[in-house]
């Protein structure tokens, strides 16, 4: 399967800067307020390669490992981090799936690449939203990033519930992974 660069030229792995359609998508804020919109406040760029170390020996217990294969990109109000997690060898940024580790050990696979990510967004889903799926929360699909997603990755349009079932089942093993770094 080809994926359309959603990225616009960001292959590096190593860059912090966030890909031109991740930070258009992120550049304006999210609504939580009273109206329960997404709970999620993106980074200027993604977190250093130290304190994403720190965190993930933090989130597992095992001072033994680095975070060498996420890139965090935001959290949500109770410490939650969204980030790329860099499971594709060889594959660039835009290509590696998006995942969510949330404060008190819930995980989640949000969406196969940024593309799916985009469309994720613009369907009125935040990280913790994809990730929970509370029934009583609702989605409110989100004009201006719908028009980024269509932008970046026209190619990829699905229903956000579609993003969350296709990533979920290309990663089925993605809490088993992280339980078993745990300490």
């Amino acid at each position: 399967m080809t994926l359309p660069d959603a990225g616009d030229g960001c292959d590096d792995l190593d860059d912090r800067a966030f890909p031109a359609a991740l930070a258009a998508a992120l550049a304006l804020p999210f609504n939580y307020g009273e109206e329960r919109g997404v709970d999620f406040e993106p980074y200027p760029a993604f977190l250093s390669a130290d304190d994403t170390t720190d965190w993930f020996r933090a989130w597992t217990g095992n001072p033994d490992l680095d975070g060498d294969a996420f890139r965090v990109l935001g959290q949500d109000g109770t410490g939650g981090y969204a980030a790329f997690w860099l499971v594709r060898p060889g594959a660039p940024l835009a290509h590696q799936p998006l995942v969510f580790l949330g404060s008190e050990g819930e995980t989640g696979v949000l969406a196969s690449s940024l593309g799916d990510f985009l469309w994720l967004l613009a369907g009125g889903f935040g990280p913790r939203e994809a990730a929970d799926r509370e029934p009583e929360w609702t989605p409110r699909p989100d004009e201006v990033r719908t028009a980024v997603a269509r932008r970046f990755a026209p190619d990829r349009e699905s229903a956000a519930e579609t993003v969350i079932a296709r990533a979920a089942r290309e990663f089925p093993d993605f809490d088993d992974t992280l339980m078993e770094l745990c300490r």
